[in-house]
């Protein structure tokens, strides 16, 4: 690697690093955080396990949950390149950020479930079936607001991409 491509390559991992810690704190394990922030913020857009590990200097066994739970999560799609033995991690990059914020539209309808059924089994009579009634509202109101907001995301990432074209 030339001197250019090491001041590259060393700032990349700083923002990786940035970027995952803010993924933690939301959540994310550590691992997931790093790979996900890694495969966003890096020019491929597909990944053995040893090129993630090598990416981020880790070990090959640090990747395998986190791959596996990206995965799962939707973020990353597995494939195999004919002919080879490994499994190549692709960064789902479709409309990601909406599928994301669809997950936590499926916690929001959970959380607001449980907390129905707080209120009706405590009623809203007393201090804290009023505080389990205002809570499940609010999160009916949020959960409405984003899937709003997903609904018009198409429409308006073209126009603030198409503005920056």
């Amino acid at each position: 690697m030339s001197v250019t491509e090491d001041a590259d390559r060393a700032t990349l991992l700083r923002y990786v690093e940035r970027f995952a810690l803010v993924l933690r704190e939301s959540g994310m394990a550590p691992m997931p955080a790093r790979v996900f922030a890694y495969a966003l913020a890096d020019d491929a857009d597909r990944y053995t396990a040893g090129e993630l590990a090598a990416g981020l200097q880790v070990s090959p066994a640090a990747i395998s949950g986190a791959v596996r739970q990206l995965v799962q999560w939707g973020f990353f799609a597995r494939e195999r390149e004919p002919g080879t033995r490994s499994d190549l991690y692709v960064l789902d990059d479709r409309n990601l950020w909406s599928r994301f914020v669809g997950t936590e539209l499926a916690m929001l309808e959970r959380m607001e479930d449980t907390v129905a059924a707080g209120v009706e089994a405590l009623g809203v009579d007393r201090p804290g079936g009023r505080r389990l009634a205002e809570t499940q509202e609010f999160f009916a109101f949020l959960r409405e607001e984003l899937a709003g907001i997903i609904a018009r995301w198409p429409a308006e990432r073209e126009r603030r991409l198409g503005a920056s074209r």
